[in-house]
């Protein structure tokens, strides 16, 4: 239960987001969840990985590459699903960090 809890809290972050952020584009609820499916699903599969790998640069630059890092993988997941696009690669940077605080919102309004 608690999966679909914070499936459907990114769904709503990413449907949020292009109101936000100019150059961010979703077509429909359906691909929404789709994104939000995949994003979660590299947040727990693929980051832990390139998080360890990337850790000596992530030290020296005290933190500001993992930044860069969610925007990559922003960036993927629009290369991915069909429907959803982003323009530039600092509009996947500043969407990422908007959907990480509205997730970040929204999980602790629906009590996590």
């Amino acid at each position: 239960m608690k999966i679909i809890i914070h499936w459907l809290v990114l769904t709503l972050a990413v449907l949020a987001t292009p109101y936000v952020v100019h150059g961010i584009h979703v077509n429909s609820v359906v691909t929404a969840i789709v994104v939000a499916a995949v994003l979660g699903f590299i947040n727990i599969v693929v980051k832990p990985i390139v998080t360890i790998l990337t850790l000596p640069i992530n030290i020296l630059t005290l933190g500001l590459f993992s930044v860069v890092l969610n925007g990559l993988f922003f960036w993927f997941v629009a290369t991915i699903v069909a429907g959803f696009s982003i323009d530039t690669f600092m509009s996947a940077v500043i969407g990422a960090f908007v959907i990480s605080v509205l997730n970040w919102i929204l999980n602790k309004a629906f009590g996590e």
